[in-house]
């Protein structure tokens, strides 16, 4: 019986930077994950592919409809096929990377599926159907996710598919429904508009991108509809019949009203994930799940001793780097260290055009929670990189305390929004005011600038807009 420090049953992000991490700090450690390749569904069938398909339709729609302006004078074609070539030898050499790192560190890959067999152990059964127990000190879950289920509508993966069919769909579709105007329905829709698909989004709540800033939101749909998708808010999804060629939608308004049918090539199920925790054994140790399916922890701990739990199986934000952020807090306590993670700070990106990306508190909830804040907001139509660039849609920005200016959040939407979040990130993790923003000296032409004006304008002296 092999014996460990640590064993994670699981090899996604919040996984895979475990045993890492454990490595790093001399822990003998095994990570069990069922799939044929690391990185889980980040990396598999999830974040990696999809930014791939999103940066490459987005250079198709520029070569198709921007380049002109620039003087370049092309007319592409699409080439699905290499499309899809190209992504998946992305996500192929991610995948070998981790397993270069887990020999880098001396983590120990068990290929098979892992689940709890009592204190102390871990049961696996490998592909070929032989079970192997593992005895270690401490067990962690960091199982992960999969898409949230919607009665009356069966994901078959051909005509109804989930975020993973989505990816990999043998064809440009004439017509596309999604159910749910979420960051990976929206996303996934932006592919397929910008390679020619129709697509309408069906949305339950009458907004888009729930937990987004109120006023981010309705720019970004705006955005979005310019660009021609459409959308159906406080719509309800009754039920869907897939045929051999298309899928036909029921719906009807929440509010109350006459059902109508809508008729697509393709439906895309995208409502939400929930944690991946059935089958894990969980009842051995005495640890029961909630309704959802999240295990309750404090500061990582279960209810069992020595069994830990991390990631999309546990409360917080959904998201791979907040899992990675867990793994890295959880296997630091396991080693005796202290170890924290403020989930106020985990940004969220919409990696769309124009990108959306946050951190912190939106003005809804400042509202809500009765603390008086002040605005600073500058337009990227006033950035003088955006103008350049031909990208000035959006603005950045900035919620701080109205006595002690220090930020609460921040709120782009514009030309690489994603890449300008984490700069908020670190200044809110040493509670920066945002004069201190304001007053240090940004690189001129770039889009970072817009953030600065707009830490400029909580106090009223933007000078550039």
């Amino acid at each position: 019986m092999a014996q460990y420090d640590v064993v994670i049953i699981g090899g996604g992000p919040a996984g895979y930077n475990g045993a890492i991490r454990a490595g790093q700090l001399g822990l003998s450690v095994a990570v069990v994950e069922k799939r044929a390749t690391l990185g889980g569904i980040c990396l598999n069938v999830g974040c990696m592919p999809s930014k791939a398909l999103l940066h490459a339709s987005e250079l198709f729609e520029l070569a198709s409809k921007d380049f002109a302006t620039l003087g370049i004078e092309v007319t592409p074609k699409l080439n699905l096929p290499q499309m899809m070539k190209q992504k998946a030898e992305s996500v192929t050499a991610l995948t070998k990377g981790i397993e270069f790192l887990f020999k880098k560190n001396k983590a120990d890959w068990i290929k098979g599926m892992g689940r709890i067999a009592g204190p102390g152990k871990v049961e696996v059964t490998g592909p070929d159907g032989s079970v192997t127990v593992l005895e270690t000190k401490n067990i962690v879950i960091a199982t992960g996710s999969e898409p949230s289920a919607l009665p009356g509508v069966a994901v078959d993966n051909k005509r109804i598919v989930d975020s993973t069919g989505a990816l990999s769909l043998a064809e440009v579709p004439k017509s596309l429904i999604v159910i749910g105007a979420g960051i990976i329905g929206l996303e996934l829709g932006s592919v397929w508009r910008r390679l020619g698909a129709e697509v309408t989004v069906v949305e339950f709540l009458d907004r888009i991108t729930p937990g987004m800033d109120a006023e981010t939101a309705k720019t970004f749909q705006r955005s979005l509809t310019k660009q021609g998708m459409a959308f159906k808010l406080g719509s309800k999804v009754t039920g869907a019949k897939a045929g051999k060629s298309n899928v036909t939608l029921t719906l009807e308004p929440v509010a109350g009203g006459e059902a109508e049918t809508l008729t697509a090539d393709y439906v895309l199920l995208a409502i939400g994930r929930r944690p991946y925790t059935d089958g894990l054994g969980l009842e051995s140790v005495g640890i029961v799940p909630d309704k959802r399916g999240f295990i309750e922890t404090d500061h990582f701990a279960t209810s069992a001793p020595g069994v830990w739990a991390i990631g999309d199986a546990i409360h917080g934000p959904m998201l791979a780097h907040k899992a990675e952020e867990d793994s890295v807090a959880v296997i630091e306590t396991i080693a005796g260290k202290y170890a924290h993670v403020d989930y106020n700070l985990v940004p969220s990106v919409v990696y769309t055009y124009p990108e959306v990306a946050w951190v912190g508190k939106t003005e809804e909830q400042l509202k809500e929670a009765g603390v008086a804040y002040k605005v600073g907001k500058f337009p990227f139509t006033a950035n003088s990189r955006a103008k350049i660039n031909h990208e000035t849609e959006g603005f950045a920005k900035i919620l701080a305390d109205a006595t002690t200016d220090e930020i609460l959040g921040v709120h782009i939407i514009g030309p690489q929004a994603g890449e300008m979040i984490g700069e908020y990130c670190v200044a809110m993790a040493f509670r920066a005011a945002s004069e201190d923003v304001a007053r240090t000296v940004h690189p001129h032409p770039t889009r970072s600038e817009a953030g600065r004006q707009a830490a400029m304008g909580v106090e009223g002296w933007t000078m550039q807009a």
